[in-house]
């Protein structure tokens, strides 16, 4: 029982340590992403207006019928295609990646690789420049700035 609550506490830290960081408003909303055993759930918040401005997941109906397993990589790069095509048509052009609580590895990797790479294909350049990049302690953040497309 310590040891769960002990893993708990330093998942709780780590999500706030990278909140603090990454705030999004109407213009740049924040991509959140929530990661279960079974299934991956992502959405873009604004976080001045409280509002949630799109949302994917494993679970979703279109997708349910592409994905066999909603808990591996390849499920991953499925919502981030999706998530992407749903920023385009809302007209949002770039997001803040929020990892929460996980690393920047695996199902989370590809997520946000997956909406970098949907954008590099529909401006047809295979090169993206990157606006800002952090990378501190707690893994790697970074932001895009795509013209007519959403990247991270």
């Amino acid at each position: 029982m310590k040891y769960t609550k002990a893993l708990n506490l330093q998942r709780g830290r780590r999500k706030n340590r990278v909140r603090k960081r990454v705030q999004g408003n109407s213009a740049k909303p924040r991509l959140s992403v929530f990661r279960s055993n079974k299934h991956l759930y992502c959405q873009l918040i604004d976080d001045e207006n409280g509002l949630t401005l799109a949302s994917a997941s494993t679970r979703d109906k279109d997708l349910a019928s592409q994905i066999k397993y909603g808990g591996n990589c390849d499920a991953a790069k499925l919502v981030g295609q999706s998530i992407a095509e749903k920023a385009k048509s809302a007209g949002i052009d770039q997001a803040c990646f929020d990892r929460g609580s996980y690393k920047f590895h695996g199902r989370v990797a590809e997520l946000a690789g997956q909406r970098g790479e949907a954008a590099r294909h529909r401006r047809g350049h295979h090169k993206v420049e990157v606006g800002q990049a952090r990378r501190g302690p707690e893994g790697r953040e970074a932001v895009v700035e795509v013209e007519g497309a959403v990247a991270v």
